[in-house]
């Protein structure tokens, strides 16, 4: 049996499951379940897998045992499939306002999952399909969804201001916490490829930043969302010669234009 785990370990544990909890109840409150239903999921998910988590670890006494090894390991792979449907739901949610460019989001993440699931099996048929294969699978498809987050939130970064999304914006929140955390463990895979001494450090880094994420997450739920200033009425000669207001509605038009031909 491993040695008690520290008080600080124990509340860097705890802590943030217990605030994840407010986020629950916030989204809940705030009616976004339909608009995000994966990023709740998500949130239940996590809550349901701390539980289990914590159970498992006061009954065996270790962090090393099989049986816990084993429900993080399944609970990390349903975690990162969650993460990657959040993805879509924030791309979904920034182009809600532009049909076309929807739908093509929508068709590009279906490739990009297909690319994953095609990934996920030929490592599957490379290492074996035993548990030695799944311990390889689930760390290298997570951090290519850690990957694909950090991505989104630079994305939001450099053109909110051209997409007109408020750094207010519940979709542009979710995407803050995600990236800051994905950004961090991608940081934390690369130290412990390459050191072993003082990785429980990193342990403590990773859990910290995970409660940071969640913070921002509940700022961001506690802090209505600005409403979209009403639209003034648009000039003659812009209504007769049907002109967008900015590129992007023109990438809209003549994608649609381009879909109905």
């Amino acid at each position: 049996m491993q040695p008690p785990l520290s008080p600080l370990f124990y509340y860097l544990w705890v802590a943030p499951h217990c605030l994840l909890a407010v986020v629950l109840l916030l989204m809940i409150r705030r009616r976004l379940y339909k608009q995000f239903p994966l990023f709740l999921s998500y949130t239940a998910f996590e809550l349901l897998q701390f539980t289990v988590l914590l159970a498992l670890y006061l009954h065996t006494g270790s962090l090393a045992d099989v049986r816990y090894r084993s429900a993080f390991l399944v609970g990390a792979a349903i975690s990162g499939a969650l993460r990657f449907g959040i993805i879509y739901e924030i791309f979904v949610e920034v182009f809600r306002n532009y049909d076309a460019l929807r739908d093509l989001s929508k068709v590009l993440f279906r490739c990009a999952t297909v690319i994953l699931l095609l990934i996920g099996v030929a490592l599957a048929s490379t290492h074996g399909s035993g548990s030695d294969g799944f311990l390889l699978i689930v760390p290298i498809l997570d951090r290519t969804v850690r990957f694909m987050q950090c991505g989104l939130l630079l994305f939001l970064f450099l053109f909110s201001r051209y997409f007109g999304i408020s750094w207010r914006n519940y979709a542009f929140g979710i995407a803050l916490g995600f990236g800051i955390l994905a950004s961090l463990e991608l940081v934390d895979y690369a130290i412990r490829s390459q050191i072993v001494a003082g990785s429980y450090l990193l342990d403590y880094l990773g859990m910290a930043t995970y409660h940071c994420s969640v913070l921002i997450w509940i700022f961001y739920l506690v802090a209505k969302e600005p409403q979209e200033p009403s639209q003034p009425p648009e000039p003659r000669d812009r209504i007769e010669k049907k002109l967008p207001e900015h590129d992007l509605e023109a990438w809209n038009q003549e994608l649609e234009r381009l879909l109905h031909q």
